[in-house]
């Protein structure tokens, strides 16, 4: 979908871009249990949950750069590898 409006919209100035964020540290994550959280983090390369103000920085990155159009970013350190 995110490709699709990319260049569906373009021609109006408009650009689109999704951000996919992994495990963050929230107050819903943190209700997982601790053995569950345990095997979430060993499953991601950077062994630790994601931080909200990466997740920010990810947006500011593509409110920022105009170039940007019809891409997905994913924040999940390195989880979908």
């Amino acid at each position: 979908m995110t490709v699709v409006w990319s260049k569906e919209l373009a021609r109006y100035g408009i650009r689109c871009a999704a951000i996919a964020p992994g495990y963050v540290k929230t107050e819903m994550v943190a209700a997982i249990k601790p053995e569950i959280q345990e095997k979430i983090v060993a499953q991601v390369p950077l062994r630790r949950l994601g931080e909200m103000t990466e997740i920010a920085a990810a947006v500011k990155f593509i409110i920022e750069n105009d170039f940007v159009n019809g891409k997905i970013l994913e924040i999940d350190g390195g989880l979908r590898l």
